[in-house]
């Protein structure tokens, strides 16, 4: 540290102690996060003080109506015109509030909603002594094969903590894509990945695996975060702030006043390159794109399958909102830098991740793969760097989430005598035994195939026109090419369920509660609408796709 800045150090530090303002909180514009985050503590209130046989439908309806509270509230902020006219920045310049953001809140809501009927399915299993049993784990705390577990299944216990562990995960999600400093994205990052590494960990069936699967999560992703964090220590230092704006402003030259304690370091381009490149790293590692992809097989296969669903819809939303922002806030002065390698990205997570699933034999691995290639393609639509690349990047998450809730809440109810029957075998011929589930994961397929009047197909068309139009149009025909090596497979499951022959062993199909049914319905029905009529939805995904600056 120069001399001089030592000195600016010292003299500061001896000013006299000015009154300290007090904070200026918007609540109203924060009430959809506040909303979830205080369900979240009410469901650990009931874990504390309702009884055991009571906890079930508490959690349940806590879960549901704050969710329902909170979308309610977006709406109203949407209404209101703060995702257009009254778009500003909220909590001392902490979180913003605006199109992108209000957009993927809802988004991730909805999803949440449709996560909370998964999760309380508890139809999946024949009745075992006398009591009806979920997804989850009897008895988190006790090890797998022991006495303790087997008395708490003969019990009929059930681990309800899922509930407000959700609300934690959906909460830190809303302020994740909306956050507008450094430290509140770090923040937000925690506080929805803890949730779900312990989520993953309690799935009632396979536990071991499921118990990997958490590690593995925890461990790669502990890693992730700490790129992010010194990420953030890095522009810290280039930039003498953590504001999105302040950044944005040394990036592009155009600050007024310099730290004199940074001066030594405050433009040092190094230091951003660096320090950027760290914190999109650790955002790559969230939408499992490729090379950071490695968990995302393992842990959708050994998650509980709700879980999974919601993992995969909820966190990409989350995380593709988040790199948005940071790419066209903070750094829209680097296109030019971050642009090819975004490009090298997206070109081997649409490709690595079409091509590799081809050869997966479990229907949840296959799912993830397919999760990794979808992730490529949002990709091209971040790259096009246009208003049109941002629009069709919130039109295509909306429509990929709900898909993807839809088609893990399917495999769900395909069981055997050992829990789930992931393995393609097990599904050859289950078009005959059961018609309707066969026919709607198939339209589940199809979406995820890009197949015309499907959601599917106006999303890849959405984010493909975006980077054509923005230059990236080799990058557009890589994505036609993993479009149709996706489909092979897509389409090959749908073979093996009708016209192949059942197996006399073969699985069978659990009768849902309405809740499940209820969301399967909700998925097919935003698949078929957003594919047939997909207009009015693309004019509103272009209306809020504007970030506050």
């Amino acid at each position: 540290m120069s001399a001089t800045a030592v000195h600016s150090l010292w003299t500061t530090a001896a000013d006299p102690i000015q009154k300290i303002d007090a904070p200026n909180i918007e609540y109203g514009q924060l009430s959809p996060t506040l909303i979830v985050i205080g369900a979240a503590v009410i469901g650990i209130l009931v874990e504390a003080f309702v009884p055991r046989r009571s906890r079930y439908y508490a959690q349940i309806f806590v879960s549901v109506v704050a969710l329902v509270a909170a979308f309610a509230a977006v709406v109203a902020l949407a209404a209101g015109g703060y995702g257009t006219t009254k778009a500003g920045i909220a909590a001392m310049g902490a979180v913003a509030v605006d199109g992108p953001a209000l957009f993927l809140q809802g988004t991730i809501l909805l999803a949440g909603l449709l996560g909370v009927f998964t999760f309380a399915e508890r139809r999946l299993d024949p009745v075992a002594h006398g009591n009806r049993v979920d997804s989850f784990a009897a008895q988190a705390s006790s090890v797998p094969g022991s006495d303790s577990e087997k008395a708490a299944v003969k019990a009929g216990f059930t681990t309800t903590e899922v509930f407000p562990l959700l609300l934690f995960a959906i909460g830190g999600m809303l302020v994740f894509p909306a956050a507008n400093d450094l430290l509140t994205l770090f923040i937000a990052l925690e506080v929805f990945s803890l949730p779900l590494y312990l989520l993953c960990a309690v799935a009632r069936r396979k536990r071991i695996m499921s118990q990997e699967a958490a590690v593995k999560y925890f461990l790669l992703g502990a890693f992730a975060s700490a790129f992010t964090l010194f990420g953030i220590a890095l522009l810290y230092g280039y930039a003498g702030s953590v504001s999105y704006a302040t950044l944005a402003q040394v990036v592009d030259g155009t600050i007024e006043t310099v730290n004199p304690a940074l001066v030594g370091t405050m433009g040092n381009d190094a230091l951003l390159l660096i320090g950027a490149a760290m914190i999109v790293m650790g955002l790559l590692f969230k939408v499992g794109a490729v090379p950071f992809h490695m968990w995302t097989p393992d842990v959708y296969q050994g998650a509980p399958t709700p879980v999974t669903g919601f993992m995969a819809s909820a966190t990409k939303v989350a995380a593709f909102g988040a790199l948005l922002r940071l790419l066209y806030v903070v750094l829209p002065g680097l296109r030019w830098d971050w642009r090819p390698v975004m490009m090298g990205v997206a070109v081997v997570t649409m490709l690595g991740g079409a091509i590799v699933a081809i050869t997966q034999t479990d229907i949840k691995r296959l799912l993830a793969y397919s999760s990794i290639a979808h992730a490529g393609f949002i990709l091209a639509g971040v790259i096009a760097t246009t208003p049109d690349g941002v629009s069709s990047v919130l039109f295509y998450l909306a429509a990929y989430s709900f898909v993807t809730i839809g088609a893990f809440s399917v495999v769900t109810l395909v069981r055997d005598a050992g829990g789930e029957a992931t393995h393609l075998s097990k599904w050859a011929g289950l078009g005959r035994r059961s018609p309707l589930v066969a026919a709607v994961f198939a339209v589940f397929l199809l979406a995820f195939a890009g197949i015309p009047l499907t959601s599917g197909f106006a999303g890849k068309f959405a984010v493909f026109k975006a980077a054509a139009e923005g230059g990236a149009g080799a990058l557009v025909v890589v994505g036609v090419i993993s479009s149709a090596i996706a489909a092979f497979f897509y389409i090959r499951v749908i073979v093996l369920m009708f016209f192949s022959e059942p197996r006399p062993e073969g699985p069978t199909v659990a009768v849902p509660s309405p809740l499940t049914m209820t969301a399967i319905a909700v998925g097919v029905a935003v698949t078929l609408v957003l594919g047939v009529a997909p207009q009015y939805f693309l004019d509103l995904a272009g209306q809020a796709g504007v970030f506050v600056r």
